[in-house]
């Protein structure tokens, strides 16, 4: 469904240029779920931003469905690292922006929003207004507001990393059962490894900056994978040898 060939990235700074990515390659196939796992600064964010669209790689190419992206792909939903609610407006008028911007049946796109506010366990806080929420809630709303038009692509940039530990395991059972519900395919960035292994069909790892593919690790696990997956001795395999992986980039040190 995705591919990236040969994706580099330059930014032009004061003193020079910073080269983020170099020579990106790999495929997403079609209602995969895939993790892209790397330290911070090594371009994840921007391969998000690529991938969509919204900003044109220095060199290389991304296609979907065969074609090149040259533009911001409409059939993209992305959840952003902060939530980005709209503070003047409700739960469900957050989520039905979505609606308004690309002008779809306002009728439809409610009975849309509330069967996702209903998934999430968000029944009863439709009317409510983002400072009245959690931040596990606001994200919950972020996450309906990006898959209200039914999107085929869905990219996540580190959507859990402010919450705290037992509200982003609870995030990311949701998230898996929505997704085995609907099957789109998603792009997930984040830099735990345990969350990269449990959501993902397969984990891509990038190395630090210059952000380049360093190895792509299949997961086989069966799902749902709840808390007792962890301790399996597969998960425990697949968590050794990601481990093993950035302790030979020298991004983790085990003296």
């Amino acid at each position: 469904m995705l591919r990236f060939e040969h994706i580099g990235m330059k930014y032009k700074t004061l003193t020079g240029y910073t080269e983020a990515l170099i020579d990106v390659n790999f495929d997403i196939n079609d209602g995969e779920f895939v993790t892209v796992l790397g330290p911070s600064g090594c371009g994840k964010s921007t391969f998000l931003f690529i991938g969509t669209g919204l900003t044109q790689p220095t060199s290389g190419k991304v296609l979907l469905d065969g074609k090149e992206i040259t533009k911001p792909v409409k059939e993209v939903g992305f959840v952003f690292q902060d939530h980005l609610l709209l503070e003047w407006r409700t739960v469900l008028n957050n989520i039905m922006i979505q609606g308004e911007f690309r002008n779809l049946d306002k009728n439809i796109t409610k009975v849309k929003a509330m069967e996702l506010i209903r998934q999430v366990g968000l029944e009863g806080f439709e009317n409510k207004y983002p400072w009245e929420l959690s931040g596990g809630m606001q994200q919950r709303v972020s996450i309906c507001r990006a898959l209200v038009h039914e999107p085929q692509l869905l990219m996540m940039d580190e959507p859990y990393g402010a919450l705290d530990a037992l509200t982003r395991e609870q995030m990311r059972v949701d998230l898996e059962k929505m997704w085995m519900q609907k099957k789109n395919t998603i792009l997930f960035v984040t830099h735990d490894i345990d969350e990269a292994i449990l959501l993902a069909d397969k984990v891509v790892i990038l190395t630090p900056r210059p952000g380049r593919v360093k190895e792509i690790v299949p997961v086989d696990l069966p799902r749902p994978r709840n808390m007792a997956v962890k301790e399996s001795g597969e998960f425990l395999a697949l968590r050794k040898r990601i481990t093993e992986i950035f302790t030979e980039m020298g991004i983790l040190n085990e003296d």
